[in-house]
């Protein structure tokens, strides 16, 4: 492996007409909304942070998307402390429920479910948080991170809608999930799930998802949906963040942050993307500390994704949000 240096597009800002002393901001409030998602045919849920003085303003504000990691869902944002560190600027964070989906397209399902978990992404979630608050609903105002398969996920989806999103940022990113899936195909075994990817299967049991909706207070917490995530090589490259990063022109890429930790398996992974992207003369952050695969590493991880990304949005805008919008 090449040694890797640190390339980057954009430093932390941490002046302070971005940043606020977060040993005085206090944790803002986390809401839950319910709506329903045509793409998978289920209500589906998200946990929403408010900044502070929202409801007064009339202004526009950015959004952050966070995306879960596998086996888990919406509420383990809030345990790594998001709702503390988002009290320190004027964003909107969403932290979506999707399940064990990959974020991706399904290429089969079964049992009568809709899986077009990226159209629920791209067109449901974020048509819903464009519509229904005061959002800069454009391409500056709109940031995408993620953990694990959620890192996997916003790195897919920045990559494959570029036009959506001013930044990414990745922590430990199951980047190996392609590689588990080629295998798969080579080997005829394609599966519904990559449930290998880290240790054992899921015990959660998976249930049938028709096109009936979910109560609001449910979780897809360790389901995944039934059918096949793909069926041939060309669905899996259309997924292969190594591949679609390359496919974008370089004035057209987002920011990207990548983050790992030293200790876990996945490094490697992150690494090699980094890897690729000095190859290729693509600006973006890499950044890499002592920690595992776990809670504790991407609690402090995101601390630090949050103030860069916030960063990226605010350097266009001079550190000034909009002006008060009509309603």
């Amino acid at each position: 492996m090449r040694s890797l240096q640190h390339h980057s597009c954009l430093a932390v800002l941490a002046c302070g007409c971005f940043l606020v002393d977060q040993a005085q901001a206090e944790p803002r409030p986390v809401t839950r909304v319910t709506f329903h998602a045509p793409s998978v045919a289920r209500n589906m849920a998200f946990n929403l942070v408010l900044p502070a003085g929202y409801e007064e303003s009339g202004k526009r504000y950015p959004v952050l998307y966070l995306l879960h990691g596998r086996n888990q869902d919406l509420e383990i944002w809030p345990r790594m402390r998001v709702p503390e560190y988002a009290a320190s600027y004027d964003l909107i964070v969403v932290m979506p429920d999707a399940g064990n989906s990959w974020y991706v397209n399904w290429a089969e399902s079964e049992d009568g479910e809709k899986n077009d978990w990226t159209d629920y992404i791209i067109k449901d979630l974020i048509g819903y948080v464009d519509a229904h608050y005061r959002t800069i609903a454009a391409r500056a105002g709109r940031a995408i991170d993620g953990y694990s398969m959620g890192g996997f996920g916003a790195l897919y989806l920045g990559f494959s809608h570029p036009e959506l999103f001013c930044s990414i940022n990745s922590h430990s990113a199951a980047l190996r999930s392609v590689e588990r899936w080629r295998q798969r195909l080579d080997a005829a075994m394609a599966e519904p799930a990559v449930d290998d990817l880290f240790s054992a299967p899921s015990t959660t049991a998976s249930t049938p998802r028709q096109a009936t909706e979910r109560e609001s207070a449910d979780s897809l917490k360790g389901i995944a949906p039934k059918g096949r995530i793909y069926v041939n090589a060309h669905q899996i490259d259309a997924h292969d963040p190594f591949k679609l990063v390359l496919a974008v022109p370089k004035e057209q890429l987002p920011d990207i942050r990548i983050d790992c930790g030293i200790d876990e398996s996945l490094a490697e992974f992150s690494q090699r993307l980094a890897n690729l992207l000095i190859e290729h003369k693509i600006a973006f952050t890499f950044a890499q500390a002592p920690g595992r695969h776990n809670e504790a590493n991407w609690s402090v991880a995101v601390q630090h994704s949050m103030a860069h990304q916030y960063a990226v949005i605010m350097k266009p805008l001079g550190g000034v949000l909009p002006a008060r919008v009509a309603p």
